[in-house]
Parts: structure tokens; C-alpha cells; sequence
């Protein structure tokens, strides 16, 4: 796919699956904004290409559109807006604290609901518009125990996908990606080498970063010109059902 010309933001893109994004957009030619509260030691690149990076806590209301419409500026307009900042480590909702709850739904839901509606104003000024792609998590479908803040975040993600869609339609596409156990450097932690985890997935490995980054270039791309309030699962056919897996033992 050719992404040439192309402006492309992508929170969270400096290490995982956001730079996996990153990358796949370079490579395609675009230009592409990366940002997170920590410059990275080596923004990331393809092609010969380098990503530029913008310090943000999409957290904050303020420093999610500050940095949408600096990253706009400097590009020249904006294409393209990847919600990928997100995550929570495992906590018991029954002893969790109010305020870990309140960050886990900020960075999860509320931040890309304030960078989402900075890319708008910047998309819907534009002749061509433009694509909004939030990332969300089998969690928000399945949740698992350890993940309640987490999974509710989620799931409202799904479901701001679908309203601003409805609202912002035809001149921004905003689209869903339900990403499934991916092996990154984070998730080592969780699922060791992984093999446990192939087991129960009908595709039989893990999810690569780069897996969701082609979801990305489809959704961002002409051949999804019609496709807007989707959800497209990423996760490899999920998860063979419980009682199917212990019978075939």
C-alpha cells in the first residue's frame, strides 16, 4: 500500500505494537508522529525513514489536542490517527483503589476520546478527511480475572468507535481493532515463551505487532474507503472453547 503524501499519528508509538504501527506506515511512505510521556531512545524507523516524536500524556485532555494539532502542524495536516496507548497490569477488583481505576480508564478510553476529537476538528477542515483506528483488546470482549478496569475501559472503546463513527461520518472513518494476546517484550511477563497460549488459539502462535499493523494499513487504506464503525478482530480466531479443549485431551 502506497501512504505517500500521507500524515499519520500514532499514541503509544515508541516501542510494541505502536511502533510496529509506526514502522508499517513508513515503510508505506507516510509520515508518521509518534508520542508517549518518554522520548525513546531510538524513535522508530523503516526505509531509511525516521518517526518524529512528540513528548504527550494522552491522559491529559490538553496534552492529547496539543499534541494532535502540533503533530498536524509539522506534517502539514493529518491523514490518519492510531489510538494505541492503552494497557493495565492485573489487579483484584476487590481490592483495587479508586484511583488506579481512574487512570486505568483514563489512558484506556478517555485518551483516545480527546485525541479522537482533536483529529476531527483538524480531519473534517480537510478536503480528503480523514481515519481514526483505536486499538482495543480481547478484554473488552472476554474479560479475564485480574483485568475489570481494564476490560470496561475497553469495551466502551468498542462502543465510542461505533458513536463517532455515526457522528463524524463521511469525512472521518473511525474503526475498531480487537487485538488479541500479542508477543511483545511486555507480554513476556504474562505468557513466557508463549506456547500455552498457541495452544488454545485456532491459528496455533501468538499474535506479531506486525499483524495489527497490516489491520492498520487496511483500515487507513482506499480499499477500506466504505468500512467505518467496524471492528475487526485481530486475534486469530480467538479462543478454542473450554469444554472443546478438555475433551480433545
Amino acid at each position: 500500500m502506497d501512504f505517500g503524501g500521507r500524515a499519520v499519528v500514532v499514541t503509544g508509538g515508541t516501542k510494541g505494537i505502536g511502533a510496529a504501527i509506526a514502522r508499517a506506515f513508513l515503510a508505506a511512505g507516510a509520515q508518521v508522529t509518534v508520542c508517549a510521556r518518554n522520548a525513546p531512545a531510538d524513535p522508530p524507523s523503516a526505509d531509511g525513514r525516521t518517526a518524529r516524536f512528540l513528548p504527550a500524556d494522552v491522559r491529559d485532555p490538553a496534552q492529547a489536542a496539543a499534541m494532535t494539532e502540533r503533530a498536524a502542524e509539522l506534517m502539514g495536516g493529518l491523514d490518519v490517527l492510531v489510538n494505541n496507548a492503552g494497557g493495565s497490569p492485573e489487579a483484584e477488583a476487590a481490592t483495587v483503589s479508586p484511583r488506579f481505576v481512574e487512570r486505568i480508564v483514563q489512558l484506556n478510553l478517555l485518551a483516545p476520546f480527546y485525541a479522537a476529537q482533536a483529529a476531527n476538528r483538524i480531519m473534517q477542515a480537510q478536503e480528503g478527511g480523514g481515519c481514526i483506528i483505536n486499538i482495543g483488546s480481547v478484554s473488552g470482549v472476554d474479560p479475564q480475572p485480574g483485568t475489570a478496569a481494564y476490560s470496561a475501559a475497553k469495551a466502551g472503546l468498542r462502543m465510542l468507535t461505533r458513536a463517532l463513527a455515526l457522528e463524524w461520518a463521511p469525512k472521518v472513518r473511525v474503526n475498531h481493532i480487537t487485538v488479541g494476546p500479542v508477543r511483545t517484550e511486555a507480554a513476556a511477563s504474562y505468557y513466557g515463551d508463549g506456547e500455552a497460549v498457541a495452544g488454545v488459539i485456532p491459528m496455533g502462535r501468538m499474535g506479531a505487532p506486525e499483524d495489527v499493523a497490516g489491520a492498520c494499513l487496511y483500515l487507513a487504506g482506499g480499499l477500506a474507503r466504505y468500512v467505518t464503525g467496524a471492528d475487526l478482530p485481530v486475534h486469530g480466531g480467538g479462543e478454542y472453547p473450554a469444554r472443546w479443549t478438555v475433551t480433545r485431551r
